[in-house]
């Protein structure tokens, strides 16, 4: 559904990823590992159209990205960042209805249709109880859940994520992680989310995305593991491969 075509990006004069190709597929849950400053980030806004390549092609559903209209982006992408949102006037139920703002006219007027799809976004990302709570009042798992049901209210075949878990603790971890494999099966969804919680990543993600500047390596979990491409990353005394078990495991 995604295709990388031969794309290099670069922060400043920094060259990030060099030439990389890689396809994501409907109904997989990708997660995007690699080291701090090596272009998680860069990559999922450059996939949103939100930064952009140097070289190569990026290409929606077999359609090059600079060639869909941003109307029609919208209805095919949404993409969910680290950064806390400011809307602390609104209610959950209406920062989530903010996501049909693709498919409402100019002055946002949801239809009966538009709020079928804002309820049933809540209620898989299991937020309906707090539909009139205030945003200012939500912890900051809650407040994840909220904007990926917002993300699941704009309808999209894929869902971009940077960093998603970060600020939460273990076990809010973990179950956001395992909503986003839940949404990708059930949903048929291409969810990629960049995250730096190795163990979580290996144990609920369909294939990784590592990026080694400035190489992108794109494999089935099983076999990324039993590459090599994990260790020789990361440092030997974060991962140790369990030949026997043919696992890796991470090291606290």
């Amino acid at each position: 559904m995604i295709e990388l075509c031969d794309i290099t990006l670069a922060f400043g004069e920094r060259r990030l990823i060099s030439e990389a190709s890689a396809r994501f597929e409907c109904g997989s849950l990708v997660a995007l590992l690699g080291r701090n400053g090596t272009g998680k980030s860069t990559l999922l806004r450059a996939i949103a159209r939100l930064g952009r390549t140097q070289a190569g092609q990026i290409r929606i559903a077999g359609e090059t990205l600079d060639a869909i209209p941003a109307a029609t982006l919208a209805r095919r992408i949404a993409f969910v960042n680290t950064e806390r949102v400011d809307a602390d006037a609104l209610s959950v139920h209406d920062l989530v209805a903010i996501g049909r703002s693709p498919y409402t006219d100019w002055m946002g007027r949801l239809s009966a249709d538009d709020e079928a799809k804002v309820e049933r976004a809540m209620k898989v990302a299991g937020i309906s109880a707090m539909a009139e709570r205030r945003v200012e009042t939500l912890s900051d798992g809650e407040c994840q859940r909220v904007m990926i049901a917002r993300a699941l209210a704009q309808d999209t075949p894929a869902i971009l994520l940077d960093e998603p878990t970060s600020f939460l603790d273990l076990p809010n971890r973990y179950e956001l992680c395992t909503l986003l494999r839940r949404l990708a099966h059930e949903e048929s969804k291409c969810v990629i989310f960049s995250t730096h919680e190795l163990d979580i990543a290996l144990s609920l993600a369909d294939s990784i995305a590592l990026v080694d500047t400035p190489n992108l390596v794109h494999l089935p979990t099983a076999e990324m593991v039993s590459s090599g491409h994990i260790e020789r990353l990361f440092s030997s005394e974060y991962v140790r491969f369990d030949s026997a078990a043919g696992s890796i495991k991470v090291c606290r």
